[in-house]
């Protein structure tokens, strides 16, 4: 089941997104007992991980790629890997931030097999979002709003995932899993393999990029 990721707007700055999303009552701890069934490589807890947090990588990968088929070729190899390397997992992270950091290396693997071969992807400020109108981030449907309304936050969502795809990968990188995933500077730093203090600069530029590119807004 997805469930909806709701995109507002700070008053005071167009450009900060303000992004919330429901909280997964189903979402589980990583305990001790289900992390040593992974590690002794017991099918059904890797059939329970992948249903766990496929949707959350899926997710993830999407918004790094802006391109549903290789972000799902991206989340088998995720996955692929994170079979191949749970004995190594150390439980300095939640398994989440281990799976995104897992992820988020396999895309910038992509990008550079891709820009060795110079294929290299860009992305357009003028391209469609999925096969619809409807963007990644819109809210689930609510009647209470008029269809100005739904038309206007369709559009603002619109801007805002063409915006984050014009970014540079380590900007996009970062507003990604602090702004959209809500992770806090240390899980950031974790999940992409450096300091909370570029995690800070890589955020602020990434967002004032997004307040260049939304101020019309």
């Amino acid at each position: 089941m997805t469930i909806g990721r709701s995109i507002t707007f700070d008053d005071e700055s167009l450009g900060s997104p303000v992004i919330t999303a429901p909280l997964d009552a189903a979402r589980p701890v990583d305990n001790a007992g289900f992390i040593e069934k992974l590690k002794s490589r017991d099918a059904a807890a890797f059939d329970e991980l992948v249903t766990r947090y496929s949707a959350d990588v899926n997710a993830l990968l999407y918004r790094l790629t802006n391109d549903h088929e290789e972000a799902a070729d991206l989340v088998q190899e995720t996955f692929l890997k994170a079979l191949r390397s749970i004995g190594s997992f150390r439980g300095d992270c939640s398994l989440k931030t281990w799976l995104f950091r897992i992820a988020i290396n396999e895309s910038r693997n992509r990008f550079r097999w891709w820009k060795r071969r110079r294929r290299e992807t860009t992305f357009s400020l003028d391209s469609t979002i999925g096969d619809s109108e409807t963007a990644v981030w819109e809210t689930m449907a609510d009647d209470s709003i008029s269809p100005e309304e739904a038309a206007i936050r369709r559009e603002r969502t619109q801007r805002l995932e063409q915006a984050l795809a014009s970014l540079k990968s380590v900007y996009r990188e970062a507003v990604t899993l602090c702004d959209i995933e809500g992770f806090s500077y240390e899980e950031c730093a974790q999940a992409l393999e450096t300091n909370v203090g570029t995690v800070k600069s890589r955020l602020s530029r990434g967002r004032e990029e997004l307040r260049k590119r939304l101020n019309d807004l």
